[in-house]
């Protein structure tokens, strides 16, 4: 099956997302209808093929070439440094990147002096690069679940993760200190693809540039 085009698309809403986006430069799979459990869809007359994979491994599976083509945020090509191409930003899923701590400890401190903090993130190197360049030095505590919870038990005093409207930050005493990255999903390619299969890689690509820029004058007209 060399010679179908293999997305690998995060579960959820960005895959929703994804193949709303897609459906407008033509590429659909109605056998992604539905609510099967499915992991691996085709559409074989256009010969696409479409696997439902976790976020964190959508870059793992495209790098590797079991995919061609991926879509995932930003924030996770930010954190493991994949050697893939990453042609566009598809301007969904928003989001940012923040550092945020209690809102009574950033009444009494000033960020800017800052020199040896303990952060508690899902996202060690992202952090550790962050600090890093402003020079200080930073105990990093690696957590999976709701990051929110470390500064409200005493397993650090600052985190850094993901946030969009803040609420979350907001019902649990957190504030934001600063902006690490403006997050989006993205597409990514596997750099042998882009070779092998330029022209439909290529096509896909141009079709999609000219979706997303039409879009953004949309958005500018008054």
């Amino acid at each position: 099956m060399s010679d179908y085009i293999t997305f690998a698309l995060p579960k959820g809403r960005i895959m929703q997302d994804s193949m709303a986006l897609f459906e407008r430069i033509g590429i659909t799979c109605p056998e992604m209808n539905g609510d099967s459990r499915k992991l691996v869809f085709e559409n074989r007359d256009s010969r696409y093929r479409f696997m439902a994979v976790r976020a964190t491994d959508v870059p793992t599976y495209v790098e590797y070439g079991c995919a061609d083509l991926g879509v995932v945020g930003k924030d996770t090509l930010l954190e493991q440094g994949k050697d893939l191409y990453e042609p566009l930003d598809l301007k969904f899923g928003y989001c940012r990147m923040v550092v945020a701590e209690p809102g009574e400890l950033l009444r009494d401190e000033d960020p800017s002096s800052w020199s040896n903090i303990r952060v508690a993130t899902k996202y060690p190197n992202i952090t550790e690069r962050f600090f890093a360049r402003r020079g200080v030095q930073v105990e990093i505590i690696k957590l999976y679940g709701s990051i929110e919870l470390a500064p409200l038990v005493g397993l650090s005093e600052r985190i850094v993760d993901l946030v969009s409207s803040g609420a979350t930050l907001r019902d649990n005493g957190l504030v934001e200190v600063e902006t690490i990255s403006e997050i989006t999903s993205r597409l990514i390619v596997n750099r042998a693809s882009l070779k092998t299969k330029h022209q439909r890689i290529t096509r896909i690509i141009q079709d999609l540039e000219a979706v997303l820029a039409a879009g953004e004058q949309e958005e500018a007209r008054p």
